[in-house]
């Protein structure tokens, strides 16, 4: 397998009561919203649970740093409709070794 040199995370944990709305949106909108950018070549979502409580994480491979910079990439993140519902960091790492 071979990983990429950049990924964006993004990094989650969303209100119990808009969970289930969180989830048909981000699957269905704007997951394929941002793997669409230029320079995403690749995304997934995971989610890991512990004491019933849910916590996701979005990782995307990125061409390079660049992608986060496209006009389409800021058009299109955030998530407005669910404000103050979801508490998220959003970080782009590039790996270490070559």
């Amino acid at each position: 397998m071979t990983l990429p040199r950049w990924l964006m995370v993004v990094d989650a944990e969303v209100d119990p009561d808009v969970e289930t709305a969180w989830n048909e949106w981000y699957d269905t909108v704007h997951l394929p919203e941002i793997a669409d950018c230029p320079g995403f070549e690749e995304a997934a979502r995971y989610v890991s649970e512990v004491d019933g409580q849910r916590h996701y994480i979005a990782v995307y491979a990125l061409s390079g740093p660049e992608a986060l910079d496209s006009p389409e990439f800021a058009a299109r993140r955030g998530w407005a409709q669910f404000a103050g519902r979801v508490r998220a960091t959003v970080r782009a790492h590039r790996r270490l070794i070559p």
